[in-house]
């Protein structure tokens, strides 16, 4: 029983999870039919596709002192309903003023989810098994970037872009439904851990702790070394990952001669690689390195660096196909452990806090890196092999930042 209720709490997370990515990557998949009916210009639709990092980015370490504040439940709640009320807005977007105002809206209320999420794992899974649960939920990244272009595709041939936003409000009313009536979070678990193990750091969170004022629980994170480097290793990482992310179909196009059909038939390969790193690299953590998950960081980043040079020096563009969905796989690999540290190198109680601060680092990567990406491309002549080794660079710099991580031994 205690295995089936964990474990569909997990099911929902990961749904959630697929929700959330989609509603994100629809707009990447949108935004060309949106400039030709705005008349938008590049720049304009970099914009817009930023905006939403904004929002994102400044909700992380809110949405995580709320999760410790009030526990997980009623914050997935809210922000289920909130980010898909904000998506079928979209679509009543008349210009690109309202459509940015509804993008940072949409960004701020989807940002309190993610601490939430994992403020669950940790409250539902026992030290041991944080790791694969945490990478398990999170492959749903992954398959909700693979499986937004396809779903735009059929929705915007069929009825036009502004119905892709429409239709996603649905799923997010239901899912807030089910997360609204699952059994509150923190009492449940308690007792059905208590068949099993003792979870993380410490046991129930008291009225008192609850009390802790905000202001802090921030300067206890900023005072952890761990937490910090964790924030650095986050940022490096994702300024690879979401440079990767939004301009592989740009170089896959223009610098490998790829048509949009074989796009389409590779892209997939590359998000699948990396839904399999975060399952494979959640699994390895637990078994292997669940006192030194530093390991798996650095492992992975170098290989992910290693690979993703490979795939700026290929010879043929199948063979970049190759090397970077190794790359993608890697990556994720050591991002599912970066993602698990703070869960488990502070006391439960801040969990989400923790969470919410290194995740925050992420999501300022996710704005920037787009936008560095292309002022680098604009001086350099439109420079691709350039734009891989800078990527390069930051993974490495990444590993070398994620050896300074020090996890204390009883977490």
């Amino acid at each position: 029983m205690a295995w089936q209720h964990r474990y569909t709490v997990l099911g929902i997370l990961f749904a959630a999870w697929l929700l959330c990515y989609v509603d994100r990557m629809v707009m990447a998949s949108a935004i060309p039919f949106i400039a030709r009916e705005f008349q938008l210009s590049a720049l304009q639709m970099g914009t817009v596709m930023s905006a939403f990092f904004v929002g994102y980015a400044v909700m992380q370490l809110p949405g995580g002192l709320l999760a410790d504040r009030f526990g997980p439940r009623r914050i997935i709640v809210m922000a289920l309903l909130s980010w898909s009320i904000f998506t079928a807005c979209t679509g009543f977007a008349t210009s690109l003023a309202s459509l940015l105002l509804i993008r940072v809206l949409f960004g701020i209320c989807e940002g309190a989810f993610p601490a939430a999420a994992s403020k669950t794992i940790v409250t539902y899974f026992a030290e041991r098994e944080v790791g694969r649960a945490n990478g398990m939920m999170l492959m749903a990244v992954q398959l909700g970037a693979l499986l937004a272009p396809s779903l735009v595709a059929v929705l915007v041939v069929t009825w036009g872009w502004r119905a892709a936003f429409y239709v996603l409000l649905l799923p997010g009313i239901v899912l807030a439904l089910i997360v609204w009536r699952f059994p509150d979070t923190a009492s449940s678990a308690q007792r059905r851990l208590s068949t099993q193990e003792s979870p993380p750091n410490d046991s129930v969170v008291t009225n008192q702790e609850r009390a802790v004022a905000p202001i802090t629980r921030i300067v206890e994170l900023l005072r952890t070394p761990a937490v910090r480097w964790c924030f650095a290793t986050a940022f490096l990482s994702n300024m690879a990952t979401w440079g990767l992310m939004n301009w592989l179909p740009t170089y896959l196009l223009e610098a490998r001669g790829f048509s949009v059909a074989q796009m389409g038939t590779f892209m997939p390969l590359l998000f699948a690689g990396g839904a399999s790193g975060y399952f494979l690299g959640g699994q390895i953590a637990d078994r292997y390195f669940r006192d030194s998950r530093r390991i798996p960081v650095s492992c992975g980043l170098l290989l992910a660096a290693g690979l993703t040079f490979l795939a700026a020096s290929a010879d043929s563009g199948l063979t970049t196909i190759g090397y970077l969905t190794g790359a993608f796989l890697c990556l994720s690999a050591a991002d599912s452990s970066i993602f698990t540290l703070p869960l488990v190198i502070v006391p439960r109680n801040t969990a989400g806090s923790a969470f919410g601060f290194v995740n925050t680092a992420a999501q300022c990567a996710g704005f920037l890196s787009p936008l560095l990406t292309g002022y680098l491309l604009d001086t350099s002549g439109s420079n691709f092999v350039l734009m891989l080794y800078c990527f390069v660079g930051c993974l490495a710099l990444s590993a070398a930042t994620a050896t300074r991580i020090r996890q204390p031994r009883n977490s």
